[in-house]
């Protein structure tokens, strides 16, 4: 099943980007530091966020106890930009993805600016709930924002991807959510309550993946300089087709 994602992530996923073996290494590495007081229970999917300026790139693994983690494919994101009024510092640690923070889907409208913040109508929004994140602006210090990992507005933001840019929250690329909704990669929590016949304001789409996981990890590498492998190429905008079924 992971090794039949690695090829889907790289015919239905763009932009993408391909960071060398060691690259990989380096990141799976920070993946089982970071999950040492989460040690997941069973095989599953994680997904880690390097928000720094010189990276602004998303990482999907495949963990399995007794092996190292599994690289599936990565992406160029846009975290959040200091510096503007109502804007944060994506804040760094492990967050859940639990029905106690319900995501949802996008409407597709557009705001004052002629933006569709979270892109095209039905794009779900994945929900980690309130967390403390540095302010951008005044004398920064703490405070509390809506962590949330999403797409974007199609033709105006998208092509920014790669860069800071946000408000604090994540945005990925509209091939990669639908990748990780059509999938379930992170909804292990939301399957459990399917199971225990909790009615969901999302509903699950199939096909749905074996091992889904329940943790999203940013870091920051604070690199200084931008890796040849993090800058993305320029690339088409991506019609949207359905996703072939998983064995």
């Amino acid at each position: 099943m992971p090794d039949e994602l690695v090829v889907i992530y790289r015919q239905y996923v763009a932009p993408a980007l391909a960071p060398p073996i060691e690259e990989q290494s380096l990141y799976a590495d920070f993946v089982r530091k970071a999950l040492q007081d989460n040690v997941p229970e069973s095989p599953q999917y994680v997904i880690l966020v390097d928000r720094s300026a010189q990276v602004q790139a998303i990482f999907l693994f495949w963990l399995e106890e007794g092996k190292s983690p599994l690289f599936i494919g990565a992406s160029p994101v846009s975290t959040g930009r200091v510096g503007q009024y109502d804007h944060f510092e994506t804040p760094t640690g492990v967050f859940e993805h639990s029905i106690d923070n319900p995501d949802f889907r996008a409407e597709g409208t557009k705001n004052a600016l002629g933006v569709r913040g979270y892109g095209v109508k039905g794009m779900r929004v994945f929900d980690f709930g309130w967390q403390q994140a540095t302010r951008g602006w005044g004398s920064g210090g703490l405070s509390t924002m809506r962590l949330q990992m999403h797409a974007t507005d199609p033709t105006l933001l998208e092509s920014r991807l790669g860069t800071i840019q946000s408000k604090g929250c994540i945005r990925i690329p509209a091939s990669l959510n639908r990748l990780l909704d059509a999938y379930g990669i992170i909804d292990a929590d939301y399957e459990a309550a399917v199971s225990n016949g909790i009615h969901l304001s999302v509903p699950m789409p199939a096909p749905r993946v074996h091992g889904p996981g329940r943790y999203l990890i940013v870091m920051d590498s604070q690199r200084t300089t931008r890796p040849e492998w993090a800058t993305p190429p320029f690339f088409p905008r991506v019609t949207a087709v359905p996703l072939p079924p998983l064995r």
